[in-house]
């Protein structure tokens, strides 16, 4: 399985590549839990409640990815998670620090803040958009995690997420008959 997160500042389109990937790839993506979460709360969220979105986006996942059809597109991972908490909050809880840091995708897609900002009731921070993206992309080299930006408008961001997908396909398929080649099946 092939796990590609989508993450990023509000309002850049991670929802619209996750669903569109999964589209091209025939598979299923993972949506925001939080989407769901917050549109029922009735009452400002806490930090419990980030807590219960986090809970839920990992439940989410592992529901989806045994669905999946070797690809799975996960639309928000902790990191949106721990940087939502310590920007409300002032800090993030360790079990969500410690599962960012268990994460195992293939790759991250980190969302560019070139496309319009969309309003939406559960959206913060249009003004902040720059910042919190300069914040995910130290968060992603300091995990040292492999990710690649994405930018331009909606199509050439499908277009360049789509190329680093078949990068990794076919990475996977040399890895697959090098093992068969090594064992000589």
């Amino acid at each position: 399985m092939i796990k590609i997160a989508i993450t990023g500042p509000e309002s850049t389109g991670k929802s619209t590549l996750a669903a569109q990937l999964a589209a091209q790839y025939q598979t299923v993506w993972v949506p925001e839990y939080a989407r769901s979460y917050v549109v029922n709360l009735g009452r400002p969220y806490t930090l419990k409640d980030i807590e219960a979105i986090a809970r839920g986006q990992l439940a989410l996942e592992r529901e989806q990815q045994q669905k999946a059809n070797r690809l799975l597109f996960v639309d928000t991972d902790m990191l949106v998670l721990k940087i939502w908490s310590e920007h409300a909050f002032g800090h993030c809880p360790t079990w969500i620090q410690e599962q960012l840091e268990q994460q195992k995708y293939n790759l991250c897609l980190l969302m560019g803040v070139d496309l319009p900002w969309e309003p939406d009731p559960q959206r913060e921070h249009p003004h902040l958009r720059q910042f919190f993206y300069e914040w995910y992309k130290r968060e992603l080299e300091a995990l040292q995690v492999p990710f690649i930006e994405i930018s331009g408008q909606q199509q050439e961001r499908l277009q360049l997420a789509q190329q680093h997908v078949e990068a990794l396909l076919q990475l996977a398929q040399q890895h697959v008959e090098a093992l068969l080649q090594k064992h000589q099946f």
